[in-house]
């Protein structure tokens, strides 16, 4: 009994220590989000909605601007966060499974995934296939069919670089479908999931490859038809009638997960506070509920775990792309 005493007492003073590391650290002023693209894609729509919500619930004494910084995939705001902000305490960075598939294919410019401070993970937004309303595919299996036929009559768009995760997902999606030379699929990148919604819903490009929190709002306008979700089951509430890829036979998952980085030199303290602040933020009801009507699914992870997820998870896009012909 002796023995069991002194381990619950030495995890609370454990407890206590990061709680009291934590309240160490206060905000002075207005925070400052980055979101590496233009607005409407999903690392704004990060910046914003959390940026709402820590508002909503005093957990910061001011505003939290966002800041669009769009540009290689990321790769511009990882840059100038490293090198001009490198020991800002009131930035905070989105980020999500794109920017691990940009550090993985080396886009960032010899960055690297250890060059920063990994925060936290508060939620997955999973891939989505999705054409114009008046598009010539009615179903998947209209668009399978084509890309088994003639890969390069097909042209997909998507919110970041060649190579990286809106890439990966389709050669992803297309080698389940059957095609057999993936170099053959063509796919145009653009500065975040906005523009290159644009360009599909102005019949410009053919198909959509990105997240339902990006096409989500064109769905509801009637411009898009998602013709698949990347998940292993369907979401729930008003996304439940939208079939997942996997249910039509192509066995493809594509989560990408939302979260944040902060600056590589912030002190201990600093980083303790956003990553017990991010943790709160994700258990309130307002997140589940923005969670909710963005079709995100729960994905949490802070601290050092996160960080090696990100590590590891940079490490298998790496191993993934030169598997799959991408690299």
């Amino acid at each position: 009994m002796k023995r069991k005493c002194t381990a619950l007492l030495a995890a609370a003073g454990v407890a206590l220590t990061f709680a009291s590391s934590a309240m160490s650290f206060e905000l002075d002023g207005k925070v400052d989000c980055i979101a590496p693209s233009d607005p409407g894609g999903g690392w704004d729509f990060t910046c914003r909605s959390v940026g709402r919500i820590l508002q909503e619930l005093d957990m910061v004494p001011q505003a939290v601007q966002t800041i669009n910084m769009p540009g290689a995939t990321g790769g511009v705001a990882y840059a100038h966060v490293i090198s001009k902000r490198p020991a800002d305490e009131q930035l905070l960075v989105a980020a999500s499974t794109v920017t691990s598939a940009g550090l993985a294919q080396g886009l960032f410019q010899g960055m690297t995934a250890d060059q920063v401070n990994w925060v936290a993970a508060l939620g997955a937004d999973y891939g989505v296939i999705a054409v114009p309303k008046d598009s010539e595919f009615k179903t998947l299996d209209d668009l399978t069919k084509t890309l088994n036929d003639d890969p390069r009559s097909v042209i997909f768009a998507g919110g970041d670089a060649k190579r990286s995760w809106d890439h990966l997902k389709v050669l992803m999606f297309a080698d389940k479908a059957g095609v057999e030379d993936l170099s053959q699929i063509r796919y145009l990148a653009y500065e975040g999931g906005g523009e290159a919604l644009t360009q599909v819903v102005g019949g410009h490009v053919d198909v959509f490859s990105g997240d339902i929190s990006e096409a989500k709002g064109f769905r509801e306008s009637g411009d898009l038809r998602i013709l698949a979700l990347l998940s292993d089951e369907r979401l729930e509430g008003d996304l439940a009638d939208i079939p997942t890829a996997k249910e039509q036979g192509i066995d493809v998952l594509a989560p990408n997960w939302r979260g944040f980085y902060i600056p590589p030199n912030v002190s201990d303290e600093a980083k303790q506070f956003w990553i017990s602040t991010i943790q709160e933020l994700s258990q309130s009801d307002e997140w589940k509920q923005a969670m909710e009507s963005n079709g995100l699914m729960p994905f949490t992870m802070k601290g050092q775990e996160f960080e090696q997820f990100v590590l590891d998870q940079v490490k298998d896009i790496e191993d993934l792309s030169q598997r799959m012909g991408a690299g």
